[in-house]
């Protein structure tokens, strides 16, 4: 399944995986997110109830990875790098290579919409 988001007037196109996680998020959709900054490479918010999970340990973050961390809090990452953290996956930015310009370094507005 195929979402889109607007940041800023950007409009980015996500493909969704096939999780329950994902299949809840989609549900929930129209949604608008003030996402925060952290760490200089993700913004995250804390969603209106919980979200079924799947947790990995990924390894690697890739630039356009929107993932849950835990049940409530959904993450859009702007960056790639090494974790060790745990997250569940929801979706995947198709084309993520201006997203850092695009949500910059405080936090942003992001919609998400089908």
């Amino acid at each position: 399944m195929k979402i889109e988001m607007k940041i800023n007037g950007q409009r980015y196109e996500i493909a969704l995986y096939d999780n329950p996680a994902a299949k809840a998020f989609a549900a929930q959709l129209p949604m608008t997110l003030e996402m925060m900054e952290l760490n200089g490479n993700e913004k995250y918010a804390e969603l209106p109830h919980s979200f079924p999970t799947s947790v990995t340990r990924p390894g690697i973050i890739h630039n356009g990875d929107l993932m849950m961390y835990g049940s409530q809090t959904l993450v859009l990452f702007y960056a790639t790098f090494k974790s060790s953290y745990a997250y569940t996956p929801v979706g995947r930015v198709d084309s993520p290579q201006t997203l850092a310009e695009t949500t910059g370094t405080q936090s942003v507005q992001i919609e998400f919409f089908k």
